[in-house]
């Protein structure tokens, strides 16, 4: 009888089901997205229930275009966007929408915490402190939520990341690995345990939290009425670490790039903790009794420009459009974009920078936008790699995400870089993470280096632009990010 691997890669606009074999090839795959909820600007909220559903129909589309039944699926694995929110009854039901990493709701919460306990936050968990984290959403809704407050303290209710909100849907069992508790801002990657001054910080009972637990290993087995069998689930990382891990990036140094409604820049640190002014620190994954690290720069909108370019203003049908009007052009002409529509990430991190589309003259059409969204991904992604440098070098990127499908993107990006970028044969590597993660824990790999050789390469992106070229256009860039900075603050409070 074959066996399989299911991953499930849980993303912050959809949801997919992914089924591996042991070469780590696509076997079946389903996917559906899910709304988004804008309640007030810079609120973004999800419907859990959604997400499972999606999620569940996922699977089963997985399934029925592989041919393969749930008796041979060996494992689950389970890959999600992290930081979002999710607080639910112990019948799985959820209390309130799931508060999504990109929601800006916090950002005063935040700045006022940076500037009081920031040293100490950053010294704990390796985070900069900002709302893109998982406390002051907490927080917030502990303190906004009617009723929750109370119930929190009776222990009637759980709060979690996705990953333990599919997790206690499919199993019963609450709780998450420590790369998703590292995302939280209330774990301490030193002690490697919940962080009492943090709980009390941010007034969370710790009782509602998640058990933290290794990052491959058995949490529990599949209800029968789901899938008709009991499955274990093995293997959860969040989506970037789980993209670092299906990357075969197991050694110190090794980066990889994730080209998705962000993008996401991880480069393996080792057994060690090392602290950067401007990046994050975070667990990338715990096997055993052994924790692997990594220092990482999170963009907020990247392939949600492109999103944006499709169905806010509609000037192209398709993600794929971008790539044909950005090669009518011979350059940007001048025009750039800086998707500030959150705030700015790393190394920036800016709750009040905007949008903004700068160099528009009466000549300005659809290519120039469409470029200038492109390009602004691979300037966001230099941004960082250049922070990352200032701590270790960087020889080449390995790259995964829908994006990567973009050659203009792939090789603009490698010319603004002047390093190489190493696309693979198998391009779902958050969910290809997902499984190896599993299957390691129920033996269907047996080690690190069995999954290293079947990391492969599809294309490389050798540099081709001249030095002189590339550091006028990255200039260029960074002047329109400083315009682009404090605006929020500038239309809100008036200042200049």
């Amino acid at each position: 009888m074959k066996e399989y691997i299911l991953a499930l890669d849980e993303g912050t606009t959809s949801a997919r089901a992914i089924v591996f074999d042991k070469n780590s090839e696509i076997r079946g795959m389903g996917q559906y997205e899910f709304p988004q909820y804008y309640p007030h600007p810079g609120w973004v909220e999800q419907n859990p229930e959604e997400i499972w559903n999606s999620q569940i129909k996922a699977i089963k589309d997985a399934l029925e275009t592989g041919k393969i039944e749930p008796k041979n699926i060996v494992a689950i694995g389970i890959a999600n966007q992290r930081e979002t929110v999710v607080a639910w009854n112990k019948d799985g039901k959820p209390v309130h929408n799931a508060i999504v990493w990109q929601c800006r709701r916090t950002a005063k919460m935040s700045e006022q915490l940076r500037r009081e306990y920031g040293d100490l936050i950053k010294e704990k968990t390796g985070l900069v402190v900002d709302a893109y984290f998982s406390a002051t959403k907490l927080r917030w809704l502990l303190e906004h939520v009617p009723g929750l407050r109370e119930k929190a303290n009776k222990g009637e209710v759980m709060f979690g990341t996705i990953d333990s909100f599919l997790i206690y849907r499919l199993t019963g069992e609450h709780v998450t690995d420590y790369s998703n508790a590292s995302r939280t801002m209330l774990f301490n990657i030193r002690t490697l345990r919940w962080d009492d001054e943090l709980l009390e910080l941010f007034n969370v009972p710790e009782d509602a939290l998640p058990e933290v637990r290794d990052s491959s290993e058995i949490y529990g087995y599949t209800k029968r009425e789901l899938l008709g069998k009991d499955i274990p689930v093995s293997g959860v990382a969040g989506d970037q670490q789980a993209a670092l891990f299906g990357q075969a990036a197991f050694h110190r140094g090794m980066v990889k790039v994730t080209y998705g409604t962000g993008n996401f820049i991880l480069a393996n640190t080792g057994k060690e903790v090392s602290l950067a002014e401007n990046l994050l620190t975070t667990i990338a994954w715990k096997l055993k009794d052994e924790v692997s690290y990594a220092l990482e720069g999170s963009i907020f909108v990247t392939g949600a420009a492109v999103k944006w370019l499709r169905d806010a203003i509609r000037i192209i049908k398709d993600a794929g459009d971008t790539e044909y009007l950005a090669e009518k052009l011979d350059g940007n002409e001048g025009v750039y974009f800086v998707p500030a529509f959150v705030g700015l990430g790393a190394p920036y991190w800016d709750p009040y920078a905007r949008g903004l589309i700068i160099g528009i003259t009466a000549a300005t059409g659809r290519e120039h936008i469409a470029r200038a969204a492109l390009e602004s991904i691979a300037y966001l992604t230099r941004d960082v790699v250049d922070e990352i440098e200032r701590y270790a070098p960087v020889k080449e990127l390995r790259v995964d995400g829908g994006a990567t499908r973009n050659k203009f993107l792939m090789q603009f990006q490698a010319d603004i870089l002047g390093k190489r970028i190493l696309r693979p044969r198998v391009r779902e590597t958050t969910a290809l993470g997902a499984a190896y993660l599993a299957g390691l824990a129920v033996d269907y790999w047996q080690s690190l280096e069995e999954i290293e050789k079947l990391w492969r390469i599809d294309t490389i992106f050798e540099p081709k632009m001249d030095a002189r070229k590339r550091e006028r256009l990255y200039n260029a860039w960074k002047l329109a990010v400083h315009r682009a900075m404090g605006w929020a603050k500038v239309v809100e409070g008036g200042e200049s």
